[in-house]
């Protein structure tokens, strides 16, 4: 097993590190966007899993100027932070849908602060024109940029039941523009969406470790008060994945990735307050560690069988009894 610093995967510690030589920290910010889905371009409703804070419930207030939601960022960061570096990342809503002079200001302004080494911006793939890609493109040139795309699955009825709002040949498209103009891209992806099986889950995977994008986001799908996932679960109890299921799934997922795509993150941490299901979920350090214990697990099991000459496919099948 390869280990990237004290990680067995590409973590984006690890990356951050080698890239600017110390711990760097992320802080959300709100730009005060919408989204197509929430304005009525597309829908008002938000996608289903979505809280009313457009997935940006741990940034600072939209009321605050874009500066000083950095430094209330670094106040909160002050007790543990190691490092003096930060990405400025803007989480809530859809950050690259709004007129091109507001962008450009916003991202600047962030971009200005001393202590901030980059940006990091989460859209839609159908709220990327060729005028923003250059704009990302010129400020590229500066400061790091990446864009994190909300994919979540591959799966056309999924897309369909989660309301996404574009199809894989839009996603595919975005990630070739900005490959062209050398910007990373991060991909998110959901674990457990409601119907998904395991195989349906492994061939998303799959897919991404053949796209030209590098880095993902791992996502337990977390079920919370106020939405319309929440209202369906409380309807259907469709099934939520285990702890034991989810670091399975993760382990395999990881896996099938090239080893030097950046793991971005393994798992969310959804407001304790708006968290109806999974509860276990709730405990984030207890989950990181178990999913390392299970790493370690599974390929000291399979260095065992490798020593044996036993078929290393049927590895994984006692470690998901």
């Amino acid at each position: 097993m390869n280990y990237w610093g004290d990680k067995p995967y590409h973590s984006l510690n690890h990356y951050l590190k080698e890239l600017y030589g110390e711990k760097v920290y992320k802080i959300a910010i709100n730009g005060g966007f919408t989204c197509p889905n929430r304005d009525g371009k597309l829908d008002t409703r938000g996608c289903i899993f979505c809280s009313e804070g457009g997935s940006g419930d741990f940034a600072s207030s939209p009321s605050l100027s874009i500066y000083d939601q950095i430094e209330e960022g670094k106040r909160r960061l002050a007790s543990k932070k190691t490092g003096h570096k930060y990405i400025a990342y803007f989480q809530a809503y859809t950050n690259t849908y709004g007129s091109l002079t507001h962008l450009e200001k916003t991202y600047k302004e962030a971009l200005s602060h001393p202590d901030i080494v980059g940006l990091s911006i989460a859209t839609r793939p159908d709220c990327l024109d060729d005028q923003v890609i250059t704009l990302l493109a010129g400020m590229q040139t500066k400061k790091k940029i990446w864009v994190e795309l909300g994919l979540q699955t591959i799966h056309p009825e999924s897309a369909a039941f989660i309301r996404r709002g574009y199809d894989l040949a839009c996603f595919e498209k975005a990630v070739h523009q900005l490959k062209h103009v050398y910007i990373d891209v991060v991909v998110h992806l959901i674990l457990g969406l409601p119907h998904e099986t395991p195989q349906h889950m492994l061939e998303t995977i799959d897919y991404i470790a053949n796209q030209p994008v590098q880095g993902v986001k791992l996502q337990l799908l977390h079920v919370l008060k106020h939405t319309d996932l929440g209202d369906y679960y409380l309807k259907e109890n469709f099934h939520i994945l285990t702890q034991h299921e989810y670091i399975n799934l993760l382990i395999d997922y990881i896996e099938r990735l090239p080893p030097r795509m950046v793991i971005h993150r393994i798992t969310g941490d959804g407001p304790k307050s708006l968290l109806i299901a999974p509860k276990w979920s709730a405990n984030k350090r207890m989950v990181l560690n178990e999913t390392l214990k299970a790493f370690r697990l599974r390929h000291a099991y399979q260095g065992r069988l490798y020593a044996s000459n036993t078929p290393v496919e049927s590895f994984a099948e006692p470690l998901r009894n």
